[in-house]
């Protein structure tokens, strides 16, 4: 018979460390929460201190009788639920449930590891009744919001609505960006290169400036016609050369929200997916018969960029190993925190060992399970090398009272970036350009001068990952809430992913509106990160959790009263189309779905006739020379067809141009990245592509 029973509330990590503990032990899995409000009540007595009422939940009563018949049996029962304030709350309703009496029983660990496992098992500890309290009070004010605000919202704009702390502000976020996308005025300015050449080398590219000193402005082509008339006949000569040496540190091992974000950018996974993913690299993979079931990177839910030294020295050694002692900084790296509300209880997230690089496993992992793996392995691994040496070379350029600058680099030192480029939104990568080499007084050959008209740009739509670096920043949320924040306001219906870009409906509009008229402090920023810094101090126990709840409740039960008196019923304004529904013959009008406009009969629940909204993209159909639209896939994904289809077969992920291929005659389709737009022949073997000019940019 075991003498030790160890709870976990996943059976994947049940799996993983029953592979690392003897016959003496039996480890089971609670399958998540056991215990919760109940969906059906409210759950909470507001009159008796905000005590919540917590059932079993529904489900669950098998699970509970088999936990408890195990724990009868065994000699001691040890509760290991994840390291965070929702596994805390696990193991307390665990010890309630099960009637084990106050004590050691908790233990925890930052990754599935035979020897981090044995670790735990030797350091029992009571259950940390602050941090039990931090997750009560957010469970209790999630509670108090949805039960009292999402009806009547339900009332006044729709069923099904829901308002929450963390995720309207998020819908709110997007709404106002959005709103500042469309009243954004853009403004004409130009910009000029010179294209120069010393005695040897090809000719390079110099910006202009300044102008006698002072930043140039020049706002259209009057202006710029008079600079080049200015520089009609002038010489170019060089004023100034600096050289100098740039040390480029490595960024920090990732937390959730960078993980996040980079895997949006360099993957194009979601939010939802890289956690999904990365819970099963940490909850434990099989390996094979060398290795076995073991989990392969740390906790995943954590905002610290520290690193255990043990974790560092394998580093060194592994680098010292593989790249040779010039890529070993002498001191370990140390990272701070960027922010104040940073939880330093857990590491960043990295790898349980280096030694398992991400090629020799690949064979055991799924394609997603392998490209996150070694995304963290890399970024991990970067974060412990020596610093990247630029050498940088600043040429001024003087053609009479103008000044104009080039700007070269090239790598001296690879460092970290032998292993690692990291990914940054609207930036472009760090390109190398090698300048000739130039002496002061030397005057240079003037090749062409390049004038160029641009208009100013709105800010652009949050991406998941723009979003969630937001949220961080702003302190709204915590790496816990990031994803299912997102999913859940996708799921509402309040935004939509466009591509990658996520767009406020007009409901989101609405019920963003009405938040901010009545409710402002819900909505609010700075209040809702107040929030989650309190929320902060009730685990240090430096609060009272009733008495957070109680001093948001007292006024926003007040708001709530007045508001249910003010707010008439919304009625949300139906786009009528021209199109006739095929069964009963009313016109169709445009729905909002999950990926997207979609259009179906208003007579619904009676006809529930639909279909796809066709949008015209203004290009012809190369097979047919019908119109080509754009469709959407069963899951959202777009493409585009002939609007003639089925007659007509033509299909393309790629958005289509009217440009041919000039080597094959195929039409040219659109290839994006957040740096450029190409033109690329879909021709296989062909190879021919062209660059677009961007959008708000234009020749003279």
């Amino acid at each position: 018979m075991a003498k030790t029973l160890v709870i976990v509330e996943s059976p994947a990590k049940a799996k993983t460390i029953s592979k690392f503990l003897g016959r003496g032990y039996l480890v089971k899995s609670s399958m998540g929460h056991i215990r919760d409000l109940p969906k059906s009540q409210f759950g909470i007595d507001i009159e008796n201190g905000f005590e919540p009422h917590y059932i079993t939940i529904r489900g669950k009563g098998e699970i509970v009788k088999e936990l408890r018949q195990a724990a009868q049996k065994t000699d001691k029962v040890l509760l290991a639920p994840d390291p965070d304030r929702e596994g805390e709350a696990i193991a307390w309703h665990l010890q309630h449930l099960l009637g084990l009496p106050d004590g050691q029983c908790r233990i925890e660990f930052n990754e599935i590891t035979r020897q981090a496992i044995l670790e735990a098992i030797k350091k029992p500890r009571a259950i940390d009744q602050d941090r039990v309290a931090a997750q009560q009070a957010r469970r209790v004010l999630d509670r108090l919001v949805g039960y009292k605000l999402s009806p009547l919202l339900w009332r006044k704009i729709k069923k099904g609505l829901s308002a929450g702390r963390v995720q309207s502000v998020a819908v709110r976020l997007i709404v106002d960006r959005e709103r500042e996308i469309q009243s954004f005025q853009p403004e004409e300015y130009w910009s000029l290169t010179a294209w120069l050449k010393g005695e040897e080398g090809p000719a390079f590219a110099a910006k202009l400036h300044k102008y006698r000193d002072e930043a140039v402005s020049i706002p259209n082509k009057e202006a710029m016609d008079r600079v080049l008339a200015a520089l009609a006949g002038v010489p170019f000569k060089v004023v100034e050369v600096k050289k100098k040496e740039r040390r480029k540190n490595p960024p920090a091992p990732f937390t959730t929200s960078t993980l996040q974000q980079e895997a949006s950018r360099r993957l194009n996974f979601t939010t939802r997916r890289t956690m999904q993913v990365a819970q099963q690299l940490y909850e434990g993979v099989d390996l094979g018969p060398e290795w076995g079931r073991v989990g392969l990177i740390t906790y995943i839910r954590t905002d610290s960029t520290r690193v255990a030294q043990v974790a560092q020295e394998e580093a060194r050694h592994y680098l010292q190993e593989h790249f040779g002692p010039d890529y070993v900084p002498r001191e370990r790296r140390q990272y701070s925190a960027r922010k104040d509300n940073v939880q330093d209880a857990h590491e960043a997230i990295r790898p349980t060992s280096v030694g398992l690089d991400p090629e020799s496993i690949k064979g055991y992992l799924t394609r997603d399970q392998y490209r996150l793996y070694a995304l963290v392995w890399e970024r991990f691994l970067a974060s412990q090398m020596e610093a990247a040496v630029l050498d940088t070379v600043t040429l001024d350029i003087a053609a009479g009272e103008y000044l104009f600058r080039a700007s070269g680099s090239v790598v001296k030192f690879p460092g970290f970036l032998k292993l690692y480029r990291e990914d940054r939104d609207g930036e472009e990568g760090e390109k190398e350009e090698r300048l000739p080499e130039l002496v002061p007084g030397q005057i240079l050959t003037l090749v062409s001068l390049d004038p160029k008209q641009h208009f100013t740009q709105p800010p652009p739509r949050y991406t998941e990952a723009t979003l969630v670096k937001t949220m961080e920043e702003l302190g709204i949320g915590r790496p816990s809430t990031y994803a299912p924040t997102i999913e859940t306001i996708l799921s509402r219906g309040y935004v939509v992913r466009e591509q990658k870009q996520l767009v406020p409906t007009e409901l989101g509009r609405v019920v963003v509106d009405l938040l901010k008229e009545h409710f402002p402090d819900i909505i609010d920023v700075e209040f809702t990160a107040h929030m989650e810094a309190k929320l902060d101090q009730i685990e240090e126990g430096r609060l009272s959790w009733r008495q957070v709840v109680e001093e948001f409740y007292l006024p926003f039960s007040r708001v709530l009263e007045q508001a249910e008196a003010k707010i008439g019923v919304i009625e949300l304004p139906e786009e009528v189309s021209e199109e006739k529904c095929e069964i009963c013959g009313r016109n169709l009008v445009v729905k909002q779905g999950r990926f997207g406009k979609f259009l179906a009969c208003p007579g619904f629940p009676e006809c529930r006739f639909t279909k796809p909204l066709l949008t015209a993209i203004g290009v012809s159909c190369p097979r047919c020379g019908g119109e080509v639209v754009e469709r959407r896939s069963k899951k959202g994904r777009r493409f585009y067809s002939c609007r003639n289809y089925p007659q007509c077969d033509y299909i393309s992920w790629d958005k289509p141009s009217e440009s041919s291929c000039p080597r094959c005659g195929s039409r040219l389709v659109e290839k994006a990245n957040r740096r450029e737009v190409r033109l690329v022949c879909p021709q296989q073997g062909c190879g021919y592509e062209e660059k677009m000019p961007r959008q708000g940019e234009g020749q003279p």
